[in-house]
This record gives C-alpha cells, sequence and structure tokens, in this order.
C-alpha cells in the first residue's frame, strides 16, 4: 500500500500500513527533505534556526514510545541533532518546543483524535506549526524517488546515537509552561480558584492543565489521566457522543464545569455543571468576548467556513477584520503568520490566540476557559446562555454520509451550485459560496455547507440555524441532496 503524505503528514492502521519499515522510510524522506536547499531555512522570529536540530515527540497511542525512538534513529544516522521526548507529551507543548529551541523542523508521532487501530506521524515547520503544504509536498517527492532508487533508510543504533550526543531525552513541559504564563493570568484564577474536571481521554494532554494550576488554589480532578492505549475503546475525540464519563463526573460533584482535549491535546471541548457539552463554536466565541472586552486586545478574526457565525457578529460589533478558510488549522495557520490574528478556530475544536503558535492548543484554551470563569465570577451555563441572548441564538448540527463512491470536489462543487436553491426552510438564499465545498447562507445568517471529504468516500453535511426548526429544515435539504449523489 503507497504512503500517502497529506497536508497534515501520515495516518494509516498500525501494524497494516503503519509499520516500523514504512515509519522508516518516512523518516528518510523527511531527513532528505529537511537536508534539502527546498526546505525553509528562513528566520524564525529573528532567530534563525539550527538546520541539524530536530524535535520528536508522541502520544499515548500503542507503540507511539517505540515509532518516535527509530524515527530518531533515521534522523541521527542522517546526522541531525535530535531532542526526543522523555515521555507522552502534548501536540502544542512539541510544536512548541520546535520554536523554542529554534529547530528546523520536528516530528510529532501522533493519529491525534482518530480510532485506536490509528497512528500516525505529524511534521513541524521551525515556526512551531504544521509544515507548510510545500515541505509536506518534498516529503512525499522523496518518499517516491528513495523507492523508485531503491534507498532504504540509513539507520543508527539508539544507544551509539545517545553516546555520540545525536539524540538527547527533554522535557518540553517547563518551556512550555513559562509561555503559557505570559498568555493565561493566573492572578485572575487565584483570585477566585475553580473546582473542575479535566477529561484527558488517556490522551497526552493528561496532568498538564492540572500541573500548571498547581499553587493557584484550583481543585482539578482529572479523569482518563492513565495510560490507555486503547482509549477505553472510544476515539478520543472530544465531541459529546464520547464524553459519557465527563457528564457523570460533573453530576457527581467531582467539579462545577468541566474541559476536555483529546487524544494528542491539539483540541478542546467543555461541559457545563448541568451536563451540557460546549462546542468550539461556543468556546470560541466566549474566548473573543473576553480576549476584546476583558483584556482589550485586537487583531483579525479568522475561522473555518464550518465555524458559527456568532463569530462574525462579535468581529462586526468589535469592527474587527474576519477571514474566512477552508476546513484545516493550516490555512488559519497562513493567516497567524502573515499578520496580527487575535483568535483563529475550527468547528472541530482546534483554536489559538494572539501571541501563540500557530496550532491549535487544547490546554490552553482549556486554561483560557478556566481563566475567563473565574474573572466572570459566573457558571459556565450562565456565561453561554449571555452569549446566545447577545449573539445568537445559534444551534449546529454535522452529519458525514458514506458515498458508495468517491466523489470529486470540484464536480460536486460545479453540481451544487447550479442546482442552488431560492430558499430553504422559509428563509431566502442569499450568498453561495465555494470556499470549500459549497455552502448556502440564508437572509437570517442561518447556512447549510455541504463539502465532500478529501480522504475518504464521504458527504460532510454542515448547518448552522436560529431556530431547531430551521436545522431540520437544513440539514433535511442536505441530506436530500447527498442521497441524491449516494
Amino acid at each position: 500500500m503507497p504512503i500517502h503524505f497529506g497536508t497534515d503528514g501520515w495516518r494509516a492502521v498500525i501494524s497494516d500500513s503503519f509499520t516500523f519499515d514504512n515509519l522508516r522510510i518516512v523518516a528518510q524522506a523527511i531527513a532528505d527533505a529537511v537536508a534539502s536547499d527546498h526546505w525553509d531555512k528562513s528566520a524564525n522570529g529573528g532567530k534563525l534556526p539550527d538546520k541539524n536540530k530536530i524535535v520528536v515527540g508522541f502520544d499515548t497511542r500503542f507503540l507511539s514510545d517505540r515509532f518516535a525512538g527509530e524515527v530518531a534513529r533515521v534522523l541521527a544516522a542522517n546526522g541531525f541533532k535530535v531532542m526526543l521526548a522523555q515521555s507522552d507529551s502534548p501536540t502544542p507543548a512539541i510544536s512548541y518546543a520546535v520554536k523554542h529551541h529554534a529547530a528546523i523542523a520536528g516530528v510529532m508521532i501522533t493519529a491525534s483524535h482518530n480510532a485506536p487501530r490509528y497512528n500516525g506521524l505529524k511534521l513541524k515547520g521551525a515556526f512551531g506549526g504544521s509544515a507548510l503544504s510545500d515541505q509536506c509536498r518534498r516529503v512525499e517527492i522523496y518518499i517516491t524517488d528513495n523507492e523508485e532508487r531503491a534507498r532504504g533508510p540509513n539507520l543508527m543504533d539508539f544507544d551509539k546515537a545517545r553516546s555520540a550526543g545525536l539524540i538527547q531525552r527533554f522535557n518540553p513541559l517547563p518551556a512550555y509552561f513559562d509561555h503559557l504564563r505570559t498568555l493565561i493570568n493566573t492572578d485572575v484564577i487565584a483570585d477566585n480558584p475553580q473546582r473542575f474536571v479535566v477529561d484527558a481521554m488517556y490522551g497526552s494532554g493528561r496532568g498538564v492543565i492540572k500541573s500548571f494550576l498547581q499553587g493557584t488554589g484550583c481543585e482539578v480532578a482529572e479523569i482518563r489521566g492513565e495510560m490507555n492505549p486503547g482509549f477505553g475503546g472510544v476515539h478520543p475525540e472530544p465531541i459529546a457522543k464520547y464524553l459519557g464519563p465527563l457528564a457523570s463526573a460533573v453530576s457527581s460533584g467531582m467539579g462545577n464545569f468541566g474541559v476536555v482535549t483529546d487524544g494528542d491535546a491539539d483540541r478542546i471541548g467543555a461541559m457545563d455543571e448541568r451536563g451540557n457539552f460546549v462546542d468550539p463554536h461556543k468556546i470560541m466565541s466566549l474566548a473573543l468576548k473576553y480576549l476584546v472586552e476583558k483584556r482589550g486586545w485586537t487583531g483579525s478574526v479568522v475561522r473555518t467556513v464550518s465555524t458559527t457565525r456568532m463569530i462574525d457578529r462579535l468581529a462586526k460589533r468589535y469592527g474587527l477584520k474576519l477571514h474566512e478558510t477552508p476546513v484545516g488549522f493550516n490555512h488559519i495557520a497562513d493567516y497567524m503568520m502573515k499578520e496580527d490574528v487575535l483568535i483563529g478556530g475550527e468547528e472541530s475544536g482546534g483554536i489559538s490566540f494572539k501571541g501563540h503558535i500557530p496550532e491549535g492548543d487544547g490546554p490552553i484554551m482549556g486554561l483560557l476557559i478556566v481563566e475567563m470563569i473565574a474573572a466572570a465570577n459566573k457558571s459556565l451555563y450562565e456565561m453561554v446562555n449571555e452569549l446566545l441572548e447577545d449573539v445568537g441564538p445559534a444551534l449546529y448540527e454535522r452529519v458525514d454520509m458514506r458515498l458508495s463512491r468517491p466523489v470529486a470536489k470540484a464536480e460536486m462543487t460545479e453540481f451544487l451550485t447550479k442546482k442552488a436553491p431560492t430558499e430553504i426552510g422559509g428563509q431566502k438564499v442569499t450568498e453561495v459560496s465555494q470556499r470549500d465545498g459549497v455552502k448556502y447562507i440564508m437572509f437570517d445568517d442561518s447556512w447549510l455547507l455541504i463539502r465532500p471529504s478529501g480522504t475518504e468516500p464521504v458527504l460532510r453535511v454542515y448547518a448552522e440555524g436560529r431556530t431547531q426548526a430551521m436545522v431540520k429544515a437544513l440539514m433535511g435539504y442536505g441530506r436530500t441532496v447527498a442521497e441524491s449523489v449516494v
């Protein structure tokens, strides 16, 4: 099976395609790409990266530590100095380490929120975010080139590499915490300490939020924080259907609210004291309000095409420029690297804000939620209700429909644009966008998005409405269109 190195690296089923042999091939291609003249070796925040240094981290998945060690062996054999995390770590902590230690690149062994049978590899640029698409394409070229020339990976004995100083173990958390202290106001939290639950979903965010808040007076109860490479049999994705244990913990009085991070802790979700899931749409909207109204911050706002338009209404109120991007945090990161972005985020829970790396970060957003609640001296339920009264209502639904055959995105976009309705659910369609799939925007700001997946035969249907009836009408229309394709 060919190795497909995509925009976010490579993911595959463990022992099927994700094998030690294939991983060595990918690691060798990364070494070749980073050593080539095509790799971006420009200054990182005024500091030229060390073109021979690469950071390697890993999550809690089956064999992730062993896979990371194997990547380190290949990179060391190619003459790179490898900083290898000493234990499982959040992806954003590894990304920050790349920038902080002025490394030329980073590798994170993780399949993020995917099912337990998967593992994967994320590639990081010197700036502390996902590698640029050109860099990922370069790796794919070297994979193909090496296979055609029957060139195998270089490999060095792990202990020899350590003795030679080519592999050095390190803890990424102290520097990451120092950085977070410049962005999270621990004084505000210490003035009104919170009792809450952190659900680590058995991922590499375990212990991070709790450790950071030591000394603030907060009572933090962590669940699903032990090592469990099978993730308890669920996808480590912070969405409502996988958060029964968090709902139970909150309802049993372990805390007044909950925050949750995914398998590699680059996504965030939350739960109020009544057990209601607080999705990333609401988290990002609350954060935007807080950063403007309480901190007095400004800057542009970036959201993906599938993220709530509550963000648009807030940006308009504050006079902030708003950018809509295709799905994928890499598009948000592009803006974060070229202009003054106040906050950027996507509906799946990847959110970052001003002063931080261009990377979705679960722990920093969980800590910002704690700070916002402490500052407001209100419950999360009350804060969400006030948000919805202010810029809502905004009711959201998404469904993924499996297709009998893969559909070309361009063909689907043309079909949906030509067949655009004049109205749905009694609301006139005022705009048809083709930024990523096709999005019908209604007169009342409700919207329907239909987009084929870029990686599997799936059609994703998203809707946001001002009433439950409108969401039902939008989803009904979306399903009808999708079924005509299926």
